[in-house]
């Protein structure tokens, strides 16, 4: 009998779940640059052939935790509403992610984020990958900003994500670094939300074609 497909996609996602969260244990607790791919694949009992089928790299076996964030950005300018500029809407979603402590924001204090977040920033092949992911990102939001306000003209555009870009990722950095002297994120999270009022103001300062009229973020309501 002929198994559904959807049934063969989620024993194949439980599968790659359970071997990332082989890697990432055993990557936590030896060091990512002590633990082989052939060590990931022992410890989850498969072999290495096996493994590769779920994640062509080393890094992907890491990664692959925030991929469902890649193009994020250009996503939300996308699906505003008809008529919101896009960087109000950027700056209510990224307010949004700190309320939930997303940990693409940084803002997320569970001791085995934090340790994650410590492991790919003090890893280069790690950081090296992250940092292709934002190029990604910065060239996916380019086109969105493009769409949104054609007026503006294409360099506007480029020059506009990758200020957005850089700003999110120095916000959530700045975050994390709160976390690991030791506060809390419900301590920090007020000075993570002005810290992000205050960096969309100074893009909307600079970024004027696409942050519509003065005043806060709205939902345009």
């Amino acid at each position: 009998m002929t198994e559904r497909p959807g049934l063969r996609e989620r024993k194949r996602q439980r599968t790659h779940d359970a071997l990332s969260e082989a890697a990432i244990s055993l990557f936590l607790r030896h060091g990512y640059d002590q633990v082989s791919v052939a060590d990931v694949a022992a410890a989850a009992e498969v072999s290495k052939p096996t493994l590769f089928k779920y994640f062509p790299s080393k890094e992907d076996l890491v990664l692959h935790r925030i991929l469902d964030h890649r193009a994020e950005a250009a996503r939300v300018v996308r699906n505003s509403s008809p008529g919101q500029p896009p960087l109000p809407a950027l700056h209510r979603h990224f307010l949004a992610g700190l309320a939930r402590r997303d940990p693409v924001t940084g803002l997320n204090d569970h001791p085995q984020v934090l340790a994650f977040h410590g492991m790919v920033f003090g890893t280069p092949s790690l950081a090296a990958r992250v940092a292709q992911y934002a190029t990604d990102d910065e060239e996916a939001l380019t086109e969105a900003l493009a769409e949104a306000a054609p007026a503006a003209g294409a360099l506007d555009a480029r020059l506009a994500a990758s200020q957005i870009v850089a700003v999110q990722r120095v916000l959530a950095r700045e975050n994390w670094r709160r976390l690991t002297e030791g506060r809390s994120a419900t301590e920090v999270h007020p000075d993570a939300v002005a810290a992000a009022d205050r960096a969309f103001h100074l893009l909307a300062g600079g970024l004027t074609g696409y942050a519509g009229p003065p005043g806060p973020a709205t939902d345009g309501s």
